[in-house]
């Protein structure tokens, strides 16, 4: 650690380098935003100009029969498929392409050469075989004829003898093998539980590609990163496997009586009509089922689709619910899990949520198309298929809420809209996550809503390595991929809805693209087509800046006029687009009066040029002038957002630094315990909706310890380790390396009371008082810039009243090459062994939002060394 004091002009210097480092070095050209053409063709038979299927569109079918044994012994599937293929299409064809996606884990495969440095989500573990095909053939007349084929990587090409005509079909019969991979690259696998193994079976029998009218085969091969593109059909499937296993899969179970026992049948049949959750099969009927010895076959019949999958294991707890659609329709919500976590908190719960989310999803958007809905527990994290999905064991209460809900949001964006997951994952991965936001504003009147602004986001969709939307997924950068093909293209249409179309308007066009492209094929044009038309209004602007390209938007106020120098005469109000974005914009007006308005202006105020100039009609002196003040549009720049006549009040007259953080003391008692020790604080959390639990524990006043465990991963994802001058960071199981200063701050960040430490050690520290006041979440407060010994600065925010701590800053600074700030707001004080506890922490940095709520604070337990750093999860 430096110990020269590294502060002058601190709060001066550091606050500039909060200016956001996205300034725009383009300049707006209002005739590039507004060009007039934007389609590049017209619509044809096939496709209409106004997004909707043409008259003559088409696709092809595919039909599936599938025989399949699971050997929990050897770990492998065996089986025959024997495909049902249409050509629907106006022209023959002389070959066909089918995906063998398991041949992704061969070590020879194309994907496996392409993993760059850091990609290990799409990483192979455990090499495979991939598909040991004993036979391909064609079956016509009643015989079968071996087929002229060729395999390269994940396709196989069936050459036929004469083209398949069109509205003429051809039936293929593939007899294979496979050995299931430990690890499917997070969308399928097996996992050894407590009381068996179980097994995600997903990409476990060759499918047909696709054939359509923009591309005519669609080839992309599987690497990873881009999921899926499917024909939809028929499934007949049978999963044969040990008898005393629970098989779970898309569609429904035709032969109940054959599978299940009297116990689980009755029970059955009684979720079927009940809204509660009822157990099929409980953590006691596992001693029974456990010595069942055998094979039993599973029978499931799933109706337009594009794709089937499964799950199975001895260890499977099972309960249901009826779910009620809309017109009156109900179907069958279901869970399997482990008794690991089959707690209320935990998959306890689970049924209650797919219940919860489809039956939303059904009334706002299109009814649920599936007569059953699973959830499985066990080592993916989260995929989704039709009717079933998978999802962590160890996920719980908002974890598992948000899991579930996004894989099921799936089964509206691809599994009825059907686009091409291969090339825009945004259709389907950005939809759902938007939809996902909705439902969880709606699921028990918003239980796990954690409200956020789209301006607190726009950072994190528009970092440093930023990349535009319109990419394919296998193309996108590993650490973009979450922004560019979920969270960005959500925020364009929360952006749409809400700004641009409002909800009505927006609600009733979504809902039209959904019914027109209801298993279909849906591309980007036909999206936008589809918008436009049914919201009547022209989004290439929007459509150009957001997706085509990698837009930022930043507003200004640049002048603000009263006319003839007079107040009660109105005044004029200059704003200037400094970023490629246009966008509507929101102006907030407080007058000295008290009198508050607000202007909204469209975005076709940008169509003449970057400035804009409007009167207002105020009647006494304005107060301030602010642009977005709810945070409602992604302006990267706030620092140009506000004018005011006035900022703050000046502070009493002989306040000093120092007495603010003895007051903060006073106020948390801090200093009436002089035998303070340690403290440990077990938080739960999120991190912009994903679920995390974090332990705190400290010992005064330079010992730390922080873990935080993510469900969703199953895993620890940080530690911090803190004992006087050593600092240790583990992140995803790797050691970080850190220079002297880095190691410094994190001490700085992670102090426990540092105000404390700051009082009773003046030599280590440069305080400043601001002259003014500022406001912090409508709290008058005090401001306080600190820098340490270590060049860390912080910008603290103290209430006028309480004395409290409203906010602290850490402040960007150029030695340490900071992003950005990060602002963490304290709430709910509360009192714990005469200690006031900020009980709620909301955390931002580059845009990402972290939320922690105390779950329990221990307060001098006398921890010695090997339980303050001891690991917990």
């Amino acid at each position: 650690m430096k110990n020269t004091l590294i502060y002058p002009l601190a709060c001066l210097l550091a606050a500039a380098t909060m200016q956001s480092s996205y300034a725009q070095t383009s300049h707006y050209d209002q005739h590039e935003a507004f060009a007039p053409i934007f389609y590049t063709s017209n619509g044809n038979e096939y496709r209409s100009a106004d997004g909707s299927p043409g008259p003559k569109y088409w696709q092809n079918q595919a039909d599936y029969n599938i025989q399949a044994t699971l050997d929990t012994v050897s770990h492998r599937i065996t089986g025959v498929v024997t495909i049902s293929y249409k050509n629907n299409s106006p022209q023959p064809l002389s070959f066909l392409w089918l995906q063998l996606d398991q041949n992704r884990f061969r070590k020879d495969s194309r994907g496996n050469a392409t993993i760059t440095p850091g990609g290990a989500r799409f990483a192979v573990k455990d090499f495979t075989n991939g598909y040991e095909l004993k036979s391909v053939e064609i079956a016509a007349n009643g015989k079968n004829s071996a087929a002229n084929y060729l395999v390269d990587d994940t396709r196989m090409q069936v050459r036929l003898t004469s083209p398949l005509q069109p509205g003429a079909s051809i039936q293929l019969k593939i007899s294979y093998s496979f050995l299931i991979p430990a690890y499917g690259i997070d969308r399928s696998g097996r996992m050894e539980s407590r009381n068996g193994w179980v097994y995600e079976m997903a990409q476990w029998y060759p499918r047909m590609a696709v054939y359509d009218d923009v591309l005519g085969w669609n080839n992309l091969p599987y690497l990873g990163g881009a999921e899926f593109y499917l024909e939809y059909g028929n499934f007949d499937y049978t999963i044969t496997a040990p008898a005393n296993m629970i098989v779970a899969g898309s569609g429904e179970l035709m032969n109940p009586t054959q599978a299940l026992s009297a116990k689980e049948q009755a029970q059955l049949a009684k979720a079927k009509n009940s809204d509660a959750t009822v157990m099929i099969r409980d953590s006691a009927d596992l001693k029974t089922t456990k010595s069942l010895t055998g094979t039993r076959t599973w029978h499931f019949i799933c109706k337009d689709s594009r794709d089937v999958a499964w799950a199975a294991s001895a260890a499977f707890i099972w309960d249901a619910a009826r779910m009620n659609l809309p017109s009156g329709k109900k179907a069958l919500a279901q869970s399997v899990y482990l008794a690991e976590n089959a707690g209320k908190d935990g998959w306890g719960r689970s049924t209650e949520y797919v219940k919860g989310c489809i039956e939303l999803y059904s009334d706002k958007w299109f009814p649920y198309t599936y007569p059953v809905a699973t959830n499985v527990a066990g080592n993916v994290g989260g995929m989704e298929y039709p009717g079933i999905v998978f999802c962590s064991w160890r996920a719980k209460e908002n974890g598992l809420w948000g899991v579930t809900n996004h894989e099921f949001g799936h089964n509206w964006f691809p599994m009825i809209v059907g686009s091409n997951e291969r090339k825009y994952a945004w259709m389907d991965e950005g939809f759902n996550t938007f939809i996902n936001g909705i439902s969880t504003k709606g699921f028990h009147n918003g239980e796990y809503y954690t409200p956020s602004t789209i301006q607190r986001q726009a950072p994190k969709v528009f970092p440093h390595d930023e990349e535009t939307i319109l990419n394919t997924p296998d193309v996108l950068g590993l650490n973009y991929l979450g922004v560019g093909a979920y969270y960005k293209p959500a925020m364009g249409l929360n952006l749409l809805r809400d700004e641009i179309l409002g909800k009505e308007r927006f609600d009733y066009a979504f809902r039209e693209y959904i019914h027109r492209w209801a298993f279909k094929h849906p591309t980007p044009y036909d999206f936008f087509r589809s918008m436009e038309n049914a919201s009547g209004e022209d989004l290439s602007w929007f459509w150009r800046g957001w997706f085509f390209n990698d837009w930022k938007m930043d507003q200004a106020i640049t002048k603000v006029e009263y006319i003839n120098n007079d107040p009660s005469k109105g005044v004029n109000i200059t704003i200037e687009n400094k970023g490629k974005l246009p966008m509507p914009v929101i102006v907030a007006i407080k007058q000295e009066n008290g009198q508050r308005d607000t202007v909204h202006l469209p975005v076709e105020v940008w169509q003449r040029g970057s400035t804009w100039s409007f009167d207002f009609p105020s009647t006494s002196k304005l107060l301030k002038v602010q642009l977005d003040p709810e945070g409602r549009l992604p302006d990267l720049d706030k620092s140009n957002n506000e004018w005011n006549a006035e900022s703050g009040k000046p502070v009493a007259p002989g306040l000093s630094a120092t007495q603010v953080l003895q007051n903060y003391l006073k106020a948390v008692n801090a200093n009436q315990a002089a035998d303070f020790k340690d403290i440990s604080v077990d938080f739960d959390g999120d991190i912009d909706g994903t679920q995390i639990n974090m332990v705190k524990r400290y010992g005064y006043p330079n010992k730390t310890y922080r873990e935080v465990y993510t469900p969703v991963f199953s895993r620890t994802t940080s530690i911090l380790w803190i004992n006087g001058d050593s600092v240790y960071v583990l992140r995803n199981g790797k050691q970080k390396a850190m220079t002297s200063m880095e190691k410094g701050y994190e001490a700085d960040r992670n102090q426990v009371l540092p105000e404390k430490y700051y009082v009773e050690n003046p030599g280590n520290v440069k305080l400043e008082l601001s002259p003014l006041t500022e406001n912090v979440n409508d709290q008058e407060a005090i401001v306080v810039c600190i820098a340490t010994s270590n060049g860390t600065v912080f910008k603290n925010y103290y209430d006028i009243k309480s004395g409290l701590k409203l906010r602290s800053v850490l402040l960007a600074t150029e030695e340490m090459n900071n992003a950005s700030a990060v602002v963490t707001d304290y709430f709910n004080y509360k009192e714990v062994e005469g200690f006031k506890i900020p009980f709620l922490e909301v955390a931002i940095s580059d845009g990402v939002e972290q939320r922690l709520k105390v779950k329990s604070v221990k307060i001098n337990q006398g921890l010695s060394n090997d339980q303050l750093f001891k690991k917990t999860f």
